[in-house]
């Protein structure tokens, strides 16, 4: 060998790998932005994207196996690693910001140039639905195997609650130092639920490997808990021993945290959460009443809960999620002796007749989403300002998902405006929050949750039939980082009914943990927003803001509901996903939460009297009268405007001219509801026309 292939050598194995500890080699320091598909997936990416990502460098050829390192974020799609021809594999499918590793074996680099390309494979015989905007880059060569790299440093943590010093279930998210999620890696262990920067406890221990360098990790359990958090640099061949600390901060005495929506690969076939996993990570996140939704299937869980020493932490539910063409409905509890109903249904009348007698409850799923190409709260077949199906079906449920956590889109309050809508409509459904998922980290289980007001002094013990009758009588609040606790004449909350008075007191608190953020709360009557205090001081620990207003009662029935809004606070532990059935390339990424429904019974009937009740009234008693319709119209409030606006156009009076003219002189509130009706027909006109 002459002094220069000596030299040439030298330099490859400080490179790329040796019998000499060598420096990793950054083949691109930079992020690139890829493209699959020819449309922009969201907004915010304003760069010019690549079709694929191809990187030529000059190497030695590797005679062990080394490790490819890059930084991924926002993938969804199948991108492929290929190195000199040669599949390492694909990225994660994920949009999180990740660190993703390949092993690269032997022989694979070649002396010279060598060429690394990224490039998405589409599914043989297949389209997409929908495209794929995506980073990569900050690609590094590792000197050493990837097993062996994955060994190097050992981390062990206990997550111990301030309160009573126990050890609990929870969940430990570790990122690197630019806040990329980090693989780790663990020997096998029934008590951990284990994915790229996340590690599930279910007996509040976990112990786990990863490769030397400098990390932050977070403890956290859902919703009501605080988080703890360390940073700690690790060396090859170093163990660290941690203790995490972590306080219950949301005063939820008296509420039950259920998540309605749950899956697991085991049985619905996508995502990846396992059976025992998804144990692991209801208990990880604090929820108390899973209802368990695999699709068209009854899915008991209790043995394994009881297998796992879960039984004390939470009371699984069996449901069952009815999917449909014609829309998706999650019902429960459903009976041990229970036969799936045929999902084979083309109406919500067939569906209803279906779910006869399967269960006590049916939530409307996600309205918004599109399957099968069909979106049960479309404007091509539902006017969302006055509640009405233009196909003129009824709805087989009576509860609504107004917060779905996996499944946001570009309005997260577009879903509360459908549900006022059908409110107003005389439909009373109950607010439902949930999560929807079907993994371990992408989509959090128990991010989107329903709060419902019964015992939860024994979790592992709730009474399910209370909670059942509690939630249909809408005693429930929606949290997704942030719930508002509303309160009316210090006695009334959500799923009451207040007798008539000149004026109530509206008492609102804000609740949410100390990492989550509220800038606004709100208070609607019949849907419509009539209070809001925008949120700048800081409140006490688990209480954001809290203050009351004093609301005249008019001789009309109204219903109040508070929701709160805070801005994304970008954190690791608890990333917004983006939406996984997207209907538009807007998304603004935010904290809400609702109260239940407070009825007032301004009339003094005893009765729960909608605006669509109200409009129906007032045109009959009418007969016709265009000056006396409007005039007494006028005594009322928008929403029944937009009401008699619907029955009117049903009517086909909605044109008269006559009737026009004299809308014009009406009250402003009048001619508003009105105007909004109108708007909203014509875009469900031109939808119709599109479809």
């Amino acid at each position: 060998m002459t002094i220069l292939q000596r030299i040439g050598m030298l330099v490859f194995l400080l490179l790329v790998g040796g019998p000499l500890r060598a420096q990793n080699r950054v083949v691109d320091k930079q992020m690139h932005h890829l493209r699959a598909g020819e449309e922009r997936e969201w907004d915010f990416f304003r760069t010019e994207p690549k079709k694929q990502l191809t990187l030529r460098f000059n190497a030695q050829e590797n005679t062990s196996e080394l490790t490819l390192s890059l930084r991924q974020k926002d993938v969804k799609l199948a991108w492929n690693v290929y190195l000199n021809g040669v599949d390492l594999g694909k990225l994660d499918a994920d949009e999180n910001a990740r660190i993703r590793y390949l092993s690269i074996p032997p022989h694979t680099l070649k002396t010279g140039e060598n060429t690394l390309l990224i490039a998405y494979t589409k599914p043989f015989g297949k389209t997409d639905r929908v495209p794929d905007d995506m980073l990569v880059g900050e690609i590094t060569l590792l000197d050493r195997p990837l097993k062996q790299m994955m060994q190097e440093a050992t981390l062990t943590v206990t997550i111990t609650e301030r309160e009573t010093n126990r050890l609990i279930p929870a969940r430990i998210t570790i990122v690197d130092d630019q806040n990329n999620l980090q693989p780790v890696a663990v020997v096998p262990d029934p008590q951990l639920a284990v994915r790229t920067g996340c590690v599930y406890t279910g007996n509040g221990k976990a112990s786990f490997r990863l490769p030397e360098g400098t990390y932050r990790l977070y403890a956290t359990r859902g919703f009501e808990y605080g988080v703890d958090s360390f940073s700690v640099a690790v060396k090859a061949g170093q163990t660290v021993s941690r203790n995490f600390v972590i306080s219950r901060e949301v005063p939820t005495k008296g509420w039950v945290a259920s998540d309605t929506h749950i899956h697991t690969f085991t049985y619905s076939r996508h995502g990846d959460a396992t059976v025992a996993e998804r144990l692991l990570t209801l208990a990880g996140e604090g929820i108390e009443l899973p209802i368990f939704t695999d699709h068209n299937i009854l899915v008991d869980v209790r043995p394994t809960v009881r297998a796992m020493g879960m039984d004390t932490v939470f009371t699984p539910v069996m449901g069952n999620e009815f999917t449909t063409e014609v829309g998706h409905f999650n019902v429960f509890p459903v009976a041990d002796n229970s036969v799936v109903p045929d999902h084979h249904v083309k109406d919500w009348k067939s569906a209803s007749r279906n779910l006869a007698n399967s269960g006590r409850v049916i939530i409307l799923n996600h309205a918004r989403d599109v399957h099968y190409n069909f979106r049960p709260f479309g404007p091509e077949r539902h006017v969302s300002v006055a509640g009405l199906d233009l196909e003129g079906w009824t709805l087989p449920a009576q509860a609504m998902e107004v917060l779905n956590s996996s499944s946001q889109q570009k309005d997260i309050g577009q879903l509360y405006r459908d549900w006022f809508g059908v409110l107003n409509r005389g439909h009373w459904l109950t607010p439902v929050g949930s999560s929807d998922s079907h993994d371990v980290m992408q989509y959090l289980v128990g991010q989107g949750r329903t709060y419902i007001k019964c015992r939860d002094d024994k979790p592992g013990r709730i009474d399910v039939n209370d909670a059942v009758d509690q939630f249909l009588a809408g005693k429930v609040m929606v949290s997704f980082g942030l719930m508002p606790e509303i309160t009316v004449n210090k006695t009334y909350g959500p799923g009451d009914v207040v007798p008539a008075a000149g004026e109530v007191t509206v008492a609102v608190r804000v609740l949410g943990p100390s990492w989550s953020k509220a800038d606004r709360v709100s208070l609607y009557a019949n849907g419509q927003k009539i209070r809001e205090v925008r949120i700048t001081q800081t409140g006490k620990k688990g209480v954001k803001w809290e203050g009351s207003w004093t609301i005249p009662a008019t001789k009309q029935d109204m219903y109040l509901v508070a929701i709160a809004e805070g801005p994304d606070q970008m954190l690791p532990f608890w990333p917004i996903p983006k939406p996984y059935s997207r209907t538009s390339s807007e998304w603004h990424p935010q904290l809400i939460g609702s109260s239940g429904v407070v009825w007032i019974d301004a009339d003094g009937d005893g009765m729960k009297t909608s605006a669509y009740a109200y409009a129906k009234r007032v045109i009959d008693n009418t007969n016709g009268d265009n000056q006396k319709l409007f005039r007494q119209l006028g005594e009322f409030d928008q929403a029944v405007s937009t009401q008699a606006a619907s029955i009117l156009n049903e009517q086909n009076r909605l044109v008269d001219a006559g009737l026009l003219e004299s809308l014009k002189k009406a009250p402003s509130p009048v001619k508003t509801g009105f105007q909004e009706f109108i708007d909203s027909w014509k875009v469900s006109e031109m939808a119709r026309k599109n479809r």
